[in-house]
């Protein structure tokens, strides 16, 4: 399936694409991995310009965009490898004050998942929990979350917030060097949130997939420039018929996600957000390996900062739906 994008949404791309390129480019990313504390400066001026109020109706401050809007957006972050808790401060901007404009950062986690983990814990001002709400109908859909938030009635699940400093939390090793992590040994229920949980697990689940997407999209860029520039016995390796097929694996993966996210953002129905997750956890890690093999097969080097999208990509494909949890509910829609 191929979606025509409308001119605004290509706008919103390539500006997006042209903010992270001049505020968080190649000498900032590495100098992140030596320093994964996130940068409270680019964190306002992404919320000056919309990156977390997209959704939020433009009378409440927002910019009144909707779920594909906040894919596109998301899916460019991906791509430039931007750290930090991206996704919750996306969806909790409506429900948690000074998330919308970047003065607060907000972190998310899953409650009955083990261990329980939270991304940069020394930079988070408050700590969201959220419980419940993972099974889903074969048919569900939603709106958005944030804005004004809606009566508890047919809802399951639950959320609670908490402030760091009351969170007992013990460190633990992160697979990716942007990534600082905590594993929560104790989060005391201190004050409930009235947040519909099932469609933030849905969106979160979405827009995890759109980063993925922009990996593998991005991944595909850095093999093929390598197989241009890079020569062997006087030729491009490019023209080598391995790496051409290679190449052309990736390009495939790549945009059978790109279809599958893109659907989901449209439709919002639970399968395809589940379809697009495991599409796009696929395309993010698969990519990156083969991304790998056409540098060289050098496994990870600091010449390339291909290690740097596989390691963040096993990252996210351990969140939300896992490749195991996406695959039993596929199988239980088709049964169905």
């Amino acid at each position: 399936m191929h979606f025509q994008l409308t001119q605004d949404q290509r706008a919103l791309r390539d500006g997006t694409r042209g903010l992270l390129a001049g505020r968080f480019g190649r000498d900032r990313l590495r100098a992140a991995v030596g320093d994964p504390g996130l940068d409270r400066a680019l964190w306002r001026e992404l919320g000056a310009a919309g990156f977390f109020a997209l959704r939020l109706p433009e009378e409440a401050g927002g910019v009144g965009l909707g779920l594909p809007e906040a894919v596109l957006v998301l899916e460019e972050a991906g791509r430039a490898l931007l750290p930090g808790p991206l996704v919750a401060c996306q969806l909790l901007a409506g429900a948690v004050d000074g998330v919308a404009s970047g003065e607060k950062i907000v972190g998310l986690c899953e409650g009955e998942r083990e261990p329980v983990l939270w991304e940069h814990p020394a930079d988070c001002d408050e700590l969201i929990l959220v419980e419940g709400g993972a099974g889903r109908s074969a048919h569900g859909s939603g709106g958005e979350i944030g804005g004004e938030a809606g009566g508890a009635q047919g809802r399951t699940g639950s959320a609670y917030r908490s402030a760091p400093d009351r969170v007992a939390c013990a460190p633990f090793a992160s697979v990716d060097p942007l990534t600082p992590l905590a594993r929560v040994t104790d989060l005391p229920h201190a004050e409930p949130l009235d947040l519909d949980v099932p469609r933030l697990r849905r969106e979160a689940t979405l827009l995890t997939a759109a980063q993925q997407l922009g990996s593998a999209a991005r991944t595909v860029e850095m093999a093929v420039r390598h197989a241009r520039e890079r020569e062997q016995f006087g030729v491009p390796v490019g023209s080598f018929q391995a790496v051409k097929h290679l190449c052309a694996h990736m390009l495939v993966r790549a945009e059978i996600a790109r279809s599958a996210v893109y659907a989901a953002a449209v439709t919002e129905s639970a399968l395809d957000v589940t379809a697009a997750k495991l599409l796009a956890d696929e395309a993010a890690v698969a990519n990156a390996r083969d991304c790998l093999q056409v540098h060289g097969g050098m496994g990870f080097t600091w010449e390339a900062d291909v290690h740097l999208h596989l390691k963040r990509a096993w990252l996210r494909a351990a969140q939300w739906e896992v490749a195991r949890e996406a695959e039993e509910l596929l199988a239980a829609g088709l049964i169905a």
